[in-house]
């Protein structure tokens, strides 16, 4: 080899090197710098641990981690905030003078709808997680890495928070789908479409999800199990689904199989995905909308878009409340705004925006995730045409006896049916049961059979 040659493969090699560690850079995890600020100036989930200037977002000092005396699960959650009254209140007249701390949904929301408000409260970052999830979100997020450009996490097994300190979108995004659920639980709730008189018939399921990270030996590259049984109304009773969901989508898509009750049959289901209306909403929804956003990353490209600070729903007792019932809470236009907590929170803000080819209902998305818990508390969605289609609302709250952040029911606003779907709730339901022993068996396709029954 001549010395040009010699000097070109050289020049070949470290510009190489160079794209590697750029990649590492953008797409990868965190610097032991970065690792050594968890706990520190940084909460243990890479959320900023001091509040703000203006002194309206506290400092976050260990989140709620104590059920208060006589708490019982079957009678609901007891709300640490019950005497607090709102500090203010937004509505369409004064919205303009806080537009920096709304989403543009909510403002659109306030335009058309009379009875849609948000009351705000003083700010709690009341979220907090079990030891484990903090030793394993620093012992593992140095490793961890996006495969595929963003479809998959390698290189983690416990974690639940693979990017602490994200340096992409789906870095985010990922953080949020992984989060700590309470690890092997059961959610019975209902769902319910909004006729606009106000009526409505819930949909009621159980939810079984068992987190792989908290699984003694889960099944190569898994993420989550889960089972949806419906269980009423009994036109629908006994309809199942079951998901394996893997944390590297390069490797292979969602696993998704459906019972059928009037057949009898397990079946596949690969189109059960992205934007396929979300089962009981009528078509209010899609079925990526579950949890805010759930479902393969690679129909879009994901931009951070830095963080911010936002009015978002948050430490929402009084509307988990068993002393409501669903008519309670429902309103022809809109959720009765007088049960829902808004509260001043730093949020993180990423854009989707659907990649050239690819198919989905929304061609846009803007998505706003807590840095406290990693959870997506609102997302904008745009159709094709780029006008504001549906607004979606997650209300979250602190699971004190688990510890966890959690969603406790979520709203889509769709603005161009003039309808919207409530999903989620648990008023009316039997509680939520965690720390479950359900293991691989009973995610599999012979055990939906013995569910149906």
């Amino acid at each position: 080899m001549n010395a040009p040659t010699r000097l070109s493969s050289l020049i070949a090699r470290l510009a190489l090197a160079v794209l590697a560690v750029a990649a590492t850079s953008a797409f990868g995890g965190m610097t032991a710098e970065e690792a050594a600020r968890l706990g520190k100036d940084l909460t243990p989930l890479g959320a900023e641990r001091a509040g703000n200037p203006a002194g309206t977002i506290p400092a976050w000092t260990g989140g709620l981690t104590k059920a208060p005396a006589g708490f019982d699960p079957t009678m609901g959650y007891a709300d640490p905030f019950a005497n607090e009254k709102p500090l203010y209140t937004i509505a369409a007249a004064n919205m303009a003078q806080y537009a920096n701390v709304l989403a543009a949904g909510q403002m659109e929301l306030m335009k058309r709808y009379p009875a849609y408000k948000i009351n705000v409260y003083p700010t709690h970052r009341t979220a907090a997680f079990p030891q484990s999830v903090y030793d394993a979100a620093k012992a593992e997020g140095t490793a961890a890495a996006l495969t595929g450009g963003g479809t998959g996490v390698a290189n983690v097994s416990k974690t639940t928070v693979p990017f602490p300190v994200p340096k992409a979108g789906v870095e985010v995004v990922w953080n949020h789908m992984m989060r700590f659920r309470g690890g092997n639980f059961v959610r019975h709730s209902a769902e319910f479409p909004v006729q606009t008189n106000g009526s409505f018939t819930p949909l009621t399921r159980s939810e079984y999800v068992a987190q792989a990270a908290v699984l003694d030996k889960p099944e190569p590259n898994r993420m989550m199990y889960a089972v949806f049984k419906v269980t009423g109304p009994s036109s629908q009773a006994g309809e199942l689904d079951l998901l394996h969901s893997p944390q590297d989508q390069t490797k292979e898509p969602n696993q998704i199989w459906v019972y059928n009750a009037g057949q009898r049959r397990v079946l596949r289901a690969p189109d059960l995905c992205c934007d396929t209306p979300g089962q009981g909403s009528d078509g209010l929804r899609t079925t990526d909308d579950y949890d805010g956003f759930f479902g393969p990353t690679d129909r879009y490209d994901w931009k951070l878009a830095g963080k911010k600070e936002m009015l978002v729903s948050y430490n929402n007792y009084r509307l988990n409340s068993k002393a409501l019932k669903y008519t309670d809470m429902v309103l022809p236009t809109n959720l009765n705004p007088d049960l829902v907590r808004y509260e001043l929170h730093r949020v993180w803000v990423v854009e989707a925006t659907l990649k050239k080819g690819m198919r989905h209902a929304y061609a846009k998305r803007t998505f706003y995730f807590d840095e406290d818990s990693w959870q997506l508390v609102h997302a904008d969605q745009y159709d094709g045409r780029g006008e504001l289609w549906r607004v979606h609302e997650v209300h979250g709250m602190q699971f004190y006896d688990v510890p966890m952040a959690y969603n406790t029911g979520d709203v889509v606003y769709d603005l161009q049916a003039r309808r919207y779907v409530v999903v989620g709730m648990t008023n009316q339901e039997k509680p939520m049961k965690f720390g479950l022993n359900q293991g691989l068996a009973f995610f599999s396709t012979d055990n939906l059979r013995r569910l149906a029954n």
